[in-house]
């Protein structure tokens, strides 16, 4: 898992005493098109990708995120991973709902400078069974946080994400942007006494570190939220916590040093109802139950 720990306080020492990781400075736009048998020239170009709506955890990055039916009036959520949550990682099999927390996150704007400090009212959701994910629902709405900071959350996709997808993942935690390809996915993915599902496998270039855990990852075109960045191999071990093995559908295990992962988001969406209420009842939603 990549939390903040003796790995991500290394990187800070080899980097230079004092020094964090290099912030991204640029964004990608592409040109405009034109629009077959019209006078128009559409703007098709890539989404700026910035730190605005991410969120500093104590121990990980995430994101102020949004379904596409969430109302300004809900609560705000804050999307994160299981293995981040201030009582400790989750035991496999274990689905956590509705419990009391009063977590604190830094809410960075566009330059990944800390504008506010959101609050918790609960942890809404978290496992690492299937999937690594945490949901926190704040004391504040989408639009107070609006209004109050000129910062609009960010939308999960409400469909599954493509192999070759051009993606960043934003680290609140680090201030750094890394940017690569959905390289594949994994159907099972294995960790110490943990499974998870479908996860997206990452081109080499999104080379993750601790602390970069729970970032959001961004579609570069749409702009919306695919995943949520958990964990990577950092050894080439088999299997063993850091070290996560592939399982294909006939069991054959591929461990891959170096490339990391994330979990899929799109299963959250039918999940979220009125009120940024997580119903596990609801049409569609497959999220593990208690």
């Amino acid at each position: 898992m990549r939390k903040p720990l003796l790995g991500a306080l290394l990187a800070v020492l080899l980097l230079g005493a004092g020094a964090a990781p290099a912030m991204a400075t640029s964004h990608d736009a592409g040109a405009p098109t034109k629009t077959a048998g019209t006078a128009a020239t559409a703007q098709a170009k890539v989404q700026a990708v910035d730190f605005a709506g991410t969120v500093a955890l104590s121990n990980c990055s995430g994101s102020v995120v949004r379904t596409p039916a969430s109302q300004p009036s809900d609560p705000a959520l804050v999307l994160s991973n299981g293995h981040c949550l201030e009582s400790g990682m989750p035991a496999a099999g274990q689905v956590i709902v509705d419990r009391a927390s009063t977590r604190t996150f830094s809410l960075l704007n566009s330059s990944g400078t800390g504008v506010a400090t959101l609050r918790a009212s609960k942890i809404a959701y978290a496992t690492m069974t299937d999937t690594d994910v945490s949901l926190y629902q704040l004391t504040s709405t989408y639009a107070q946080i609006q209004s109050a900071y000129g910062i609009s959350a960010l939308e999960l996709n409400a469909t599954r994400p493509v192999q070759g997808t051009a993606i960043k993942v934003v680290s609140g935690y680090w201030k750094r942007i890394y940017s690569c390809d959905i390289d594949g996915f994994a159907y099972q993915l294995k960790e110490g006494s943990w499974t998870w599902k479908d996860s997206v496998r990452y081109t080499s270039a999104c080379n993750t570190i601790g602390g970069t855990s729970g970032s959001p990852v961004i579609d570069n075109t749409t702009g919306k939220v695919v995943a949520v960045n958990n964990t990577g191999n950092e050894d080439g071990a088999r299997c063993t916590v850091n070290n996560p093995c592939e399982v294909d559908e006939n069991g054959t295990v591929t461990v891959r040093q170096g490339i990391n992962y994330a979990q899929e988001t799109y299963g959250i969406v039918p999940c979220v109802g009125t009120g940024s209420k997580i119903d596990l009842t609801r049409t569609g939603c497959t999220l593990p139950k208690p």
